[in-house]
């Protein structure tokens, strides 16, 4: 396959300056709507890179996403929600970023240029063979990320990446590449639009399903979230209501003795 850089194709719309607000929303949106069947076309792909993960999580290994740019905060958002939402340590599911923390908030471009430093910053981390390691990359040509994948290969580190430009670099050194192609973006080259949407659902996917088949869900709920805040002690508190049936009072007194909507839950048989 000829590698083409489809994410940086000049975009089906023109003198968008021209347009209204309406039509310029209704032209996003209407792109937009194409990036879900892009990922849905991914699905089996998608699956072998979780079985994977579940895997490696199983015996003690962890899930790294190391990107640049928007693809690298990407990754680091989705591994910032995994321990309030699903109540595990902070250092099972790692985001890596070019160019530090810094990078969060404030775009470090030449960062993502050095191809040793992706290496670099996950040795930080005493990255092994247990773990799992996803590069994030629109383009599939980011330097910081190949560099850290080559290393995970040469270390047998398994690795998958998720990229929207199909026979990319990126995706012929990954054990498990996810090319979900979404076309040219509104605005020429702009890839934190459909590329970035489409990255994210497919994080939302992979560690929502990984934290699920590791038992991190009851039923349908997060029984094992972290209870820091009060908005989250009463989403608790309802959980318990619905999933044994007993009022806000009860459900509320249970969630305090447990400290703990999974155990409140278990134990509830043992306070009638």
């Amino acid at each position: 396959m000829t590698f083409k850089k489809i994410t940086e194709s000049n975009s089906n719309y023109d003198n968008l300056e021209k347009k209204s607000t309406l039509e310029l929303l209704e032209i996003i949106n209407s792109e937009d709507q194409k990036v879900a069947i892009s990922v849905k076309k991914e699905i089996l792909k998608i699956n072998k890179l979780v079985d994977k993960i579940i895997e490696k999580l199983k015996i003690g290994g962890r899930l790294f996403y190391i990107g640049s740019g928007t693809s690298g905060r990407l990754g680091i958002v989705d591994a910032s929600e995994c321990p309030p939402t699903f109540g595990v340590n902070a250092g099972l599911v790692i985001g890596i970023i070019a160019g530090g923390d810094k990078a969060i908030k404030k775009s470090i471009e030449k960062a993502e240029d050095n191809i040793n430093q992706g290496w670099k910053d996950l040795l930080k981390h005493k990255i092994s063979s247990n773990d799992f390691v996803i590069g994030i990359t629109a383009s599939g040509t980011t330097p910081y990320v190949i560099g850290a994948l080559k290393n995970c290969n040469k270390n047998q580190i398994p690795t998958g990446c998720i990229t929207c430009n199909p026979g990319s670099p990126i995706s012929l050194i990954s054990e498990y590449p996810i090319e979900v192609v979404v076309g040219p973006e509104v605005i020429t080259s702009s890839s934190r639009m459909k590329a970035g949407t489409a990255q994210k659902l497919i994080l939302n996917m992979i560690s929502s399903t990984a934290m699920i088949k590791i038992g991190k869900v009851l039923g349908n709920k997060m029984v094992d979230m972290q209870l820091s805040n009060e908005k989250l002690v009463n989403r608790g508190i309802k959980i318990i209501m619905d999933s044994v049936g007993i009022n806000v009072n009860d459900a509320s007194k249970l969630l305090y003795k447990y400290k703990s909507v999974r155990n409140a839950i278990k134990n509830y048989k043992n306070e009638i």
